[in-house]
């Protein structure tokens, strides 16, 4: 299959089926010298959705089915975006991908849209910065609300820019000043770094030296401040990388439980436990909605990393901007506020219960923490803080370091 064609049944699956890019294309049998540009141009169409349908949308009149819109929208982000693509392979490979009654019409619409170059709508309002950005008017309107004009502008250019990549050290398996004799490595705190190649790749990620780990997910747990020796729950844990940053703060000393509702996602718990070097932590199956009698008052550190909207992660996962809709946030809140309310009988008394979520949301943040202390008057806020992703090019991140009396 054609690089141009796996692209187009991805963006199929992403936009027709709910999907996700990245877990499409994991386990796929194109040749990997491909792949930066299947990757560059998937994320590329669907970060850009809304004004690559811009460029092409008024030289067609009435419906246009789905397949050929998306390559219509493929095609014009390399005639638009992409340096080095020359205009007439993108647009030949184009009109060949189309079914004999389309092919003047796709041919004829990239070469309006190439003569007449990159078009933008005009106005300085929100519904012109959804168009610009990509996102729909509804988040816009509530990131307005929440943050004011100027943030939710910095967001969404933010949310335009390619991801970092970072990674955290492991303590357990080396020290700092071992990992930065390599001069790929630049270390941007005293446990996070960005790398200059393909980390997944490395001998040091393959033998749990270093993990991947986005900065601001790291900063996360410092907030619980776990120490040796004590008893932590970790009560949504998989895929385990802040149950393993908990270990290692704890030089694996102490007592660790993660939990996560599937078995299969448990595995990935401990297979990262035992490849980091993690004797302290006992993965579980447990429903963190569902209150555990036997845990009662039994931990020093309790961390609530929600599930949550994701509003904070729409670089890496610009699909949740077409799959997210207002009224699922009713449903995640009602999640996020169910399970808080059964973590919070686990911490024992001047214990830390921590709640965090990588979204940009104030009813599933600042809002959330208001109705738990309102509901449970034993807990009292020490601090709250919000990161957004234009302060250091990570995700966006929200954390409530809650005591118990």
């Amino acid at each position: 299959m054609k690089p141009r064609q796996y692209i187009l049944e991805v963006l199929m699956r992403v936009f027709q089926e709910d999907a996700y890019a990245s877990l499409l294309m994991r386990e796929n049998k194109m040749d990997r010298k491909d792949m930066p540009f299947i990757s560059e141009v998937v994320y590329g169409t669907i970060r850009n959705y809304d004004m690559l349908e811009y460029q092409w949308r008024s030289y067609a009149s009435g419906h246009v089915k789905k397949k050929i819109a998306l390559l219509l929208d493929m095609s014009i982000y390399q005639l638009q975006y992409l340096d080095g693509t020359p205009s007439y392979a993108v647009i030949s490979e184009a009109v060949e991908m189309t079914g004999k009654y389309e092919k003047k019409f796709v041919n004829a619409i990239l070469r309006n849209v190439e003569k007449r170059g990159q078009v933008f709508p005009h106005g300085n309002d929100l519904k012109s910065l959804s168009i610009e950005t990509s996102h729909p008017l509804w988040l816009l309107q509530m990131w307005e609300s929440h943050y004011g004009n100027e943030i939710t502008k910095k967001l969404c250019q933010e949310d335009q820019e390619r991801p970092y990549a970072f990674g955290r050290i492991n303590t357990l398996k080396i020290k700092k000043e071992d990992l930065e004799k390599g001069d790929r490595i630049k270390f941007l705190n005293d446990i996070s770094f960005i790398y200059e190649g393909i980390l997944s790749r490395t001998s040091m990620f393959a033998e749990g030296k270093v993990v991947i780990q986005d900065i601001n997910s790291a900063e996360t747990v410092r907030y619980l401040d776990v120490h040796p020796g004590m008893d932590v729950l970790d009560v949504c844990a998989a895929p385990g990388t802040k149950s393993q940053e908990i270990a290692m703060f704890m030089e694996n000393k102490g007592k660790l439980i993660a939990c996560d509702l599937y078995e299969k996602r448990t595995h990935l718990i401990e297979e990262l436990m035992a490849k980091t070097g993690v004797s302290i932590c006992t993965a579980m199956v447990n429903d963190a909605a569902i209150e555990k009698p036997a845990w009662k008052d039994s931990f020093d550190r309790v961390l609530v990393d929600a599930p949550c909207s994701g509003l904070g992660d729409l670089r890496h996962k610009p699909e949740i901007r077409l799959h997210l809709k207002p009224e699922d946030l009713d449903e995640i809140i009602k999640v996020q506020r169910d399970i808080l309310d059964t973590a919070a009988a686990y911490a024992r008394s001047n214990g830390v219960l921590l709640y965090s979520t990588c979204t940009l949301n104030k009813k599933e943040n600042e809002e959330q923490v208001s109705h738990f202390l309102e509901m449970h008057k034993e807990f009292s806020l020490e601090e709250e803080k919000t990161i957004f992703p234009f302060e250091n090019g990570g995700d966006g991140f929200f954390m409530a370091k809650l005591r118990k009396m």
